[in-house]
């Protein structure tokens, strides 16, 4: 696909990054002083506000880059994402992994990526073909094999809340993506501060939980790598590769818990561990060498990205703004007609 292009390496660290954080995650949920999953969730998505608070601040104070600030039209689609993806799908995940075997939770984390691309596809109309097609179905396919051990392994209440979890994510991930031209720490951090009080007073309210010193340290520091990194990476991938392309990458994640069991030694080599690295591998591959070439038009529009100058952006600049190297100014983008490799991503929104 376009060379150069930084979407698919964004949207595996987004994986590798959150699916290392679910085991360790249900392991705050396990003991002694086990919290609640719905004060976890708080905690978790809390740490990602106030991490990326202090790296929004970090980024003014060096002066380092600019990226679009959310404007008003880009609010509904924030307070969207944030309510089923920062407030409701973690705790539906945190209640379902406390009732769940890790293998029926592997396979289940597994539909956020249909749900994802299911939605993209057919309710929000982006384009796709067969070669991603086939992608998606292989590491799905691989996913399925990764946790596949001959039973459901938990409770129905269970499955039906993980399931509910991967769909709200699956909502928040294509809200997110009508409002992936803006700053991504700035829409990770909002979602982290806003999800994270609100389902911090929630429990306390409702549950009457504390948190211990370390558990507010070590589940806001988890918080941090595996909600607001994460996300950070996540929305730079929307923004180049489209909803569908992004959620495939991000299938990935259930497979990096297993690793981590590997290393631990809680998880044994097997049969079942190898098809499923073939299978998902394969289906990486087959996006990876995706090339997606034909003539397509673009409408005119306005609108605030950080862009390079290219193809699509050939524009005059208001006095003090750079013109070469990422920049970031409202800009018109002219009617164009040409052919080029692309993604969907949020200059190639047409129909096929």
């Amino acid at each position: 696909m376009n060379k150069g292009s930084s979407g698919p390496r964004y949207a595996i660290l987004a994986a590798l990054l959150f699916g290392a954080s679910t085991p360790a995650a249900k392991a705050l949920l396990t003991g002694s002083a086990a919290l609640s999953p719905w004060l976890m969730a708080g905690i978790l998505y809390l740490g990602s506000g106030v991490g990326l608070a202090l790296c929004m601040a970090g980024r003014a104070g060096l002066g380092l880059g600019s990226e679009a600030s959310l404007g008003r039209r880009e609010f509904p689609w924030l307070f969207g994402a944030i309510l089923f993806g920062g407030a409701l799908a973690p705790v539906l995940l945190l209640y379902g992994l406390a009732h769940l075997a890790p293998g029926s939770a592997s396979l289940l984390l597994n539909l956020e990526g249909v749900f994802t691309t299911g939605l993209a596809w057919f309710a929000f109309r982006e384009a796709y073909d067969r070669r991603i097609f086939w992608g998606m179905a292989l590491i799905l396919a691989g996913g399925v094999a990764l946790s596949f051990k001959g039973t459901l392994g938990g409770s129905l209440p269970g499955v039906a809340l993980v399931a509910g979890a991967g769909f709200c994510w699956a909502l928040d991930n294509n809200l997110t993506r009508r409002i992936s031209g803006s700053d991504p720490i700035q829409i990770a951090m909002l979602k982290g501060l806003m999800a994270g009080t609100t389902n911090i007073l929630l429990a306390s309210f409702l549950h009457h939980d504390r948190a211990l010193l370390w558990q507010w340290a070590v589940g806001g520091a988890l918080g941090f790598l595996g909600y607001g990194l994460s996300l950070v990476c996540f929305v730079l991938a929307l923004r180049q590769l489209g909803t569908a392309r992004t959620g495939a990458y991000f299938s990935l994640a259930p497979f990096v818990g297993v690793l981590m069991a590997l290393a631990a030694g809680s998880e044994a080599p097997s049969l079942r561990l190898a098809a499923a690295g073939i299978l998902m591998g394969a289906g990486v591959w087959l996006h990876l060498t995706e090339r997606h070439v034909h003539e397509h038009g673009h409408e005119g529009t306005e609108h605030t990205e950080q862009h390079r100058h290219d193809d699509h952006h050939q524009h005059g600049h208001p006095t003090g703004v750079p013109e070469y190297g990422p920049h970031t100014h409202p800009h018109d983008h002219q009617q164009l007609v040409h052919i080029q490799a692309h993604y969907p991503d949020l200059h190639h929104p047409h129909q096929h």
